[in-house]
């Protein structure tokens, strides 16, 4: 065989078995591109985002459009090939996997754990808005989750109101840790709680849970924490939360999204729905960001993600969280205006100045 043939045998060879192993050979990388964008103004699936009843609504026009990351499973297997595809490639990322699934978290944890999220984030926006309407919301504190084989399991439940922890009222979840921990492990702690049963029968007629009885619990030791030394810290195996009843009904429908990143949009939607006026002006305004009861606005991840998202939906303008502006605004996608917002008020701000053609006051976002 001629030299030169061989050669290319020989090469064509190698790079057969390069590409083999690029495509067989996996990477622990994961990949993360736009998703998709849905306006809270409209409909999904063929029914609203936003249904209000029972308080008076008025029309919209517009774009309020959440925005949302895809990101590969946690058990998929990424190649060399993928990895360095996606690596070139403008519109996607790709990033270790741990930092998607952290501690060897499984893709139905992960997905347990961002449908919890989106839910809190809709009770947080609903909040939010309403607070920023001067309506009232009632609130109470609540036992979110009780721990499996603690104190509390089988005594106390998820959706138990929280009055008292030792005959103290208690105003936040944080107040219920603190009564707790001033008591060593072994001792005793009364809780003052009305059933969650009960608590429900007496929202559903709109009144406030009455009926407390007093539970008492003897407290344990912490487990030992490396990262976090618990000392002899005492516990009863529940986490507080806080719950609240609305005065009329506001429910959020939106399949396949999980993580507290639509806080911010959704508030927005809802305030556009409960106020005469149109919000946006008819602009295609699109954004993201958490959004806690008080209506600050929080930072969130793959910022670059749904800005590519956001342009090539039609969004002109897109709400940005403060913390994370430096990031969008190292790469905006050209045609998408960065609108800088630290609370839900700062938000309503700036779509006043976006309806109003007043862009150059708008807060923007620096690079640096």
């Amino acid at each position: 065989m001629p030299r030169r043939t061989a050669t290319m045998l020989a090469s064509t060879l190698i790079l057969i078995a390069l590409l083999c192993a690029g495509v067989l050979i996996p990477v622990p990388y994961s990949e993360m591109s736009p998703g998709p964008t849905v306006n809270t103004l409209g409909d999904a699936r063929g029914e609203p985002v936003l249904h209000i009843s029972g308080h008076k609504t008025y029309p919209t026009s517009g774009n309020l459009n959440m925005t949302t990351v895809r990101v590969t499973g946690a058990d998929y297997d990424m190649n060399i090939v993928e990895a360095v595809y996606g690596w070139l490639a403008h519109d996607s990322v790709i990033v270790p996997h741990d930092t998607l699934y952290p501690d060897g978290k499984t893709e139905e944890e992960s997905t347990q754990e961002n449908a919890e999220e989106f839910s809190q984030s809709q009770e947080s926006a609903k909040v939010a808005a309403l607070e920023e309407l001067k309506i009232p919301v009632t609130s109470r504190v609540v036992v979110s989750t009780v721990v499996k084989d603690s104190a509390a399991e089988g005594v106390l439940h998820a959706g138990d109101v929280i009055k008292a922890v030792d005959g103290t009222a208690v105003e936040q979840p944080e107040d219920v840790a603190k009564l707790v921990t001033k008591h060593k492990p072994g001792e005793d702690v009364v809780f003052s709680v009305v059933p969650a049963r009960t608590a429900a029968a007496a929202e559903k007629a709109g009144k406030e849970p009455k009926g407390a009885r007093d539970v008492t619990l003897t407290t344990r030791k912490a487990p030992a924490d490396p990262s976090s030394p618990s000392g002899d810290r005492a516990i009863v195996g529940i986490q507080a939360g806080v719950d609240h009843t609305f005065p009329f009904e506001i429910d959020i429908k939106l399949a396949d999204v999980g993580g507290p990143s639509a806080g911010l949009m959704f508030s927005l939607g809802i305030i556009d729905k409960l106020t005469p006026g149109k919000l946006t002006g008819g602009k295609f305004i699109a954004g993201t960001g958490t959004i806690d009861d008080e209506g600050t606005v929080g930072p969130i991840g793959g910022i670059n993600m749904k800005l590519v998202g956001a342009r090539d939906a039609g969004a002109r303008y897109f709400l940005t969280p403060d913390d994370n502006c430096a990031a969008a605004a190292s790469d905006t996608p050209s045609g998408l205006t960065l609108v800088r917002v630290k609370t839900l008020d700062d938000a309503k701000k700036s779509l006043e100045k976006i309806r109003a053609g007043d862009t150059a006051a708008l807060p923007s976002c620096s690079a640096s």
